[in-house]
């Protein structure tokens, strides 16, 4: 912290708080839990401690580093949504339509084409519509190694040399 500001963060906090609530609104986000207000707080604390007065004015910092803070929270929770979203409706998307994969025969064609992790995680996420967080639960694994599952599976079933081999066996 720059020794020149001679105000305590909980002067400048009592002062400032509304800039917090003025960009989440302002970005239209919902923040029903407060992780951005948490995010927007912690944002101008951390301002305050770099704060150097020969730089600027201290109300444009802190609403140059609480709006980017803001914004990066919220890409990484629109990136981490859409990496858990994959279910009957994807598999439309890429042409696997799910009604021609309910006989029992074509679900042990496609588990011979996948690894056991593969496999583990079609049945849990597609099969049985669970959530990532409880398949890491159930196979006593990160949510990080389950994503990981799926991005194989994805990247899998995207390739068009195997999308070719399931339709020549007539799984999709």
């Amino acid at each position: 912290m720059n020794k020149e500001l001679q105000f305590t963060f909980e002067e400048i906090f009592k002062q400032n708080e509304r800039r917090i609530y003025y960009h989440i609104h302002k970005l239209r986000i919902d923040d029903p839990h407060q992780e951005f207000y948490q995010e927007g707080l912690y944002a101008m604390w951390n301002a305050y401690k770099t704060y150097q007065t020969d730089k600027g004015i201290l109300s444009t910092y802190f609403n140059y580093i609480i709006r980017n803070r803001l914004i990066d929270l919220y890409r990484n929770k629109t990136k981490q949504k859409q990496h858990e979203i994959f279910t009957k409706s994807e598999l439309e998307a890429l042409d696997i339509h799910i009604e021609k994969v309910k006989e029992p025969f074509l679900w042990k064609m496609l588990q011979s084409e996948l690894t056991e992790n593969q496999w583990k995680w079609v049945n849990y996420r597609i099969r049985l519509e669970m959530s990532v967080k409880e398949i890491a639960e159930v196979e006593h694994v990160s949510i990080d190694t389950v994503k990981y599952w799926g991005r194989q599976v994805r990247q899998r079933l995207r390739n068009e040399r195997y999308r070719k081999l399931l339709l020549d066996r007539r799984i999709i």
